[in-house]
């Protein structure tokens, strides 16, 4: 049987059931009694403030009739933004997904909605309720996916930005739809666009990607730069500004081009952008932002020279490289992960260094944390990267149990993120060493493997 009831009789009925009047009832939600009156009557429409109210009053937790509110009030003629808005508002609060799916398709028959839908997104976006905001861009893009509109671009880059996560499948094909949507961007959203989709595919070690949205960046960013310069004393109060300041962005390019160059192995030409990023003498403003933003690129052309030179060969700055991120716990899991890449490819015995950092790395294992500027797709990814390395390392001096141990973590973390590319480097390195592993790391391995094949149907 269909439920027939509707809000209106449920509060009626909870008067009768608790021999309730209707000024006890306004009083209890905290309502004037003529406006309690006249809901009860029908001459005054419900709002979605009233409702929370009255449901509160009935012992009902805040949404419990949101679904009957959709159908009873809101499947109107001409739809009314004044209470819809508050309520998709209010769903995003208490996650009611199907009830905004539900509003959004009443409104989307109707003209002139868009940027309404838009506007509210955007709200809802910058408080971080990325779901609800998902669900409104969606719609906006679809009824302007034949225009070539800025709010359709913009649409698509929040929804690029809402649907990263730890999936680096998933990720990777948010940032494929995306790409073809930068160019209609605004001329400063575009380089935070442009960085974010590096940022991405940088994760994914898609070094082609990189490097094309790296130089786009770069020349992007150069050119805006030049032109706040030729405007520097006739600004515009209501111009947008950047997240960071333009020449960040510009050194931010060369950074990225830098590790293409290192994942290439050309180290002389990695050394050429990071020298680049290093030397920023060029800019001249000196407020604190700016001096920020030079200290930072100048430590990390410090660092990154390290790096370059002992991914190189030259063994000889190994000491420098761990004085200058021992200090410095943003740099931590980097800094090791170079050192046993290196350790690796030159058969180094960095033994003393492990132990040095002991007590660090259990902790990395346990919950490799986002800090610093690093966001966590990358945090992740080199997490990754680096306990295949620790792996790779022990098994080479013949320990076993660690490097089960730490071939298991990379596995594990491959799967939980759904990297198929160290899933099979993890598979290749526990086929040549199983001989060598316990029973219990056997059944251990089984188990993960049986997580990969459940994922994948």
């Amino acid at each position: 049987m269909y439920n027939t009831t509707t809000i209106l009789t449920e509060i009626t009925k909870h008067m009768k059931d608790n021999n309730l009047i209707l000024s006890d009832l306004a009083r209890e939600a905290e309502m004037n009694p003529g406006t309690m009156s006249s809901i009860i009557n029908g001459n005054r429409t419900l709002s979605v403030d009233q409702l929370d109210r009255i449901t509160k009053a009935m012992g009902h937790p805040v949404g419990y009739y949101y679904e009957r509110y959709v159908s009873e009030y809101l499947t109107e003629a001409n739809p009314n933004w004044r209470r819809m808005s508050p309520f998709i508002h209010n769903c995003a609060k208490l996650n009611k997904l199907d009830c905004i799916h539900d509003v959004v398709n009443l409104l989307m028959d109707k003209l002139g909605y868009s940027e309404s839908l838009f506007e509210l997104a955007e709200e809802l976006f910058h408080e971080k309720m990325y779901q609800a905001a998902a669900i409104l861009y969606e719609n906006v893009a679809l009824s302007e996916k034949k225009q070539y509109s800025e709010r359709l671009a913009m649409c698509q880059y929040r929804l690029f930005h809402t649907r990263q996560g730890d999936n680096q499948e998933k990720n990777y094909e948010a940032a494929v739809q995306f790409e073809i949507y930068v160019e209609r961007l605004d001329e400063i959203d575009q380089l935070e666009a442009l960085k974010d989709l590096a940022n991405t595919y940088r994760s994914l070690r898609k070094w082609d990607k990189v490097e094309l949205f790296a130089k786009a960046l770069g020349d992007k960013a150069k050119i805006q730069y030049k032109l706040e310069q030729q405007r520097h004393h006739v600004k515009k109060e209501n111009s947008k500004k950047p997240s960071f300041p333009l020449f960040a962005y510009w050194a931010f390019s060369h950074l990225l081009r830098a590790e293409v160059c290192e994942a290439h192995k050309d180290y002389e030409k990695a050394l050429q952008h990071t020298y680049k990023y290093g030397d920023l003498s060029w800019v001249k403003d000196s407020d604190e932002t700016t001096l920020k933003w030079k200290r930072q690129y100048e430590e990390w052309s410090k660092a990154n020279t390290y790096v370059n030179k002992l991914h190189a060969g030259e063994i000889g700055v190994l000491a420098d490289y761990v004085t200058f991120f021992s200090s410095r716990k943003e740099e931590l899991l980097s800094g090791l992960d170079n050192i046993l890449e290196a350790a690796n490819r030159y058969h180094l015995n960095v033994d003393n260094i492990l132990n040095q950092f002991q007590t660090e790395i259990l902790v990395l294992l346990h919950k490799p944390e986002c800090v610093g500027t690093y966001n966590q797709q990358l945090v992740i990814e080199r997490y990754v990267h680096f306990t295949h390395e620790l792996a790779v390392y022990y098994f080479n001096k013949n320990n076993f149990v660690d490097g089960f141990t730490f071939l298991l973590n990379c596995l594990g973390k491959s799967t939980l993120i759904n990297n198929k590319s160290y899933i099979i480097k993890c598979v290749k390195l526990y086929e040549f060493y199983q001989e060598c592993a316990a029973s219990e790391t056997k059944t251990a391995y089984r188990n993960l493997i049986n997580e990969v094949d459940n994922d994948e149907t």
